[in-house]
């Protein structure tokens, strides 16, 4: 009998502890619970949805190349006397840059000059032979003129003439438009080659940009849209120009060439690589921050504020550009988007604005 009573007074024990023990891994979970999902609302910043002006932005690479850009050669193998410039340096129009020796230049021309005037004598004696008196040259026909010439040598000096002329204006290399010295390695006391340049000149005030596009986005460009330049160089220096030509083909990869002038203000180098950023006003649409997008499932998601609480939509956004989305369809104009605090929200979580950037109001 106490046997019993001992196996009863165990058993009653245990269901007590077993009891006990659920109720206090009960109140452990929830206070867990409570720990993990705490009520709190999240913060947000808002925006009311308004139509305004869209700017579409399309970005690109480019190269820079000077608008004005000649290589100069001397036309004559002589000794370089003279060289007054060097690489950097800004001239003008006609401003000498260097000379070459023109002693047998000079010297050229001189014989040439005096061949010319022997052989017009010698003009002047066929014509006579001819019948005509010198005061009648001039009604010499021209089949008999231009016998007599080639007769007399005429032409052949005259071309001599010329060419001894040209080699000796020549021997003065002169700027033909202003801009800036590059490409210069000659120096002093040293023959010219005729066939390598002396030096190139470039206008770097006015600068061109070469750049592709697909040719799904030639809709989205034409000639006098604005276009803003910054070199890789420097980022934070930013060249404004506009779309001067597009190239009517498409190449073997889609790609469409487009050249755009740009003001380099003396600070874009021939050949820099640049990024190019075009720019064209679409009108007016509704625009919201990219930040307002987010994205669930690989679709784009937006959320907006209704009595306190944030209302999952699936959007469709149609253009981009650096900061903003232009929508097709999944809002009205009037709703009011989250656009800061909406990563980790679920449909009709509780929220509560903190500001609201129409209003700068918090």
């Amino acid at each position: 009998m106490k046997r019993k009573e001992t196996c009863l007074c165990l058993c009653l024990l245990m269901i007590l502890f077993i009891a006990c023990s659920g109720e206090k891994k009960k109140e452990d979970s929830e206070k867990g619970v409570e720990t993990v999902l705490p009520d709190n609302k999240n913060e947000v910043t808002v925006i009311p949805l308004r139509k305004q002006v869209f700017n579409h932005e399309l970005v690109s690479n480019g190269k820079v190349a000077a608008l004005g850009f000649a290589d100069l050669h001397f036309q004559t193998a002589e000794v370089i006397v003279h060289i007054w410039v060097k690489n950097g340096d800004k001239v003008r129009k006609g401003q000498k840059l260097a000379e070459l020796d023109k002693f047998r230049l000079g010297n050229k021309l001189l014989q040439a000059k005096n061949a010319l005037e022997k052989a017009r004598l010698e003009l002047q004696d066929v014509l006579i032979g001819q019948g005509y008196a010198a005061k009648d040259f001039e009604k010499v026909p021209d089949a008999t003129m231009k016998l007599a010439k080639v007769k007399s040598g005429y032409d052949q000096s005259k071309a001599d003439y010329d060419l001894a002329l040209y080699e000796e204006q020549h021997a003065t290399l002169v700027a033909p438009f202003d801009g800036t010295v590059a490409n210069l390695f000659s120096k002093p006391m040293n023959v010219a080659s005729t066939a390598n340049v002396f030096c190139t000149l470039m206008d770097t005030r006015s600068m061109e940009v070469d750049f592709s596009v697909l040719e799904s986005e030639l809709p989205l460009l034409k000639k006098g849209d604005k276009v803003q330049i910054t070199p890789f160089a420097d980022v934070s220096a930013v060249h404004e120009g506009s779309i001067a030509e597009i190239n009517p083909l498409v190449d073997d990869k889609g790609m469409v060439k487009v050249r755009a002038r740009v003001n380099g203000n003396a600070k874009l180098f021939n050949g820099m690589n640049v990024r190019v950023s075009v720019h064209r006003s679409l009108g007016e649409q509704l625009v919201i921050p990219k930040s307002a997008v987010v994205l669930r499932s690989g679709k784009q998601v937006v959320f907006t504020l209704k009595d306190g609480k944030a209302m999952w939509n699936y959007i469709h956004t149609a253009l981009e550009n650096a900061d903003s989305y232009s929508i097709a369809d999944g809002l009205n104009e009037g709703d009011t988007v989250i656009v800061a605090g909406n990563i980790n929200l679920a449909h009709e979580a509780p929220v509560s604005v903190v500001k609201n950037l129409q209003t700068g109001r918090k």
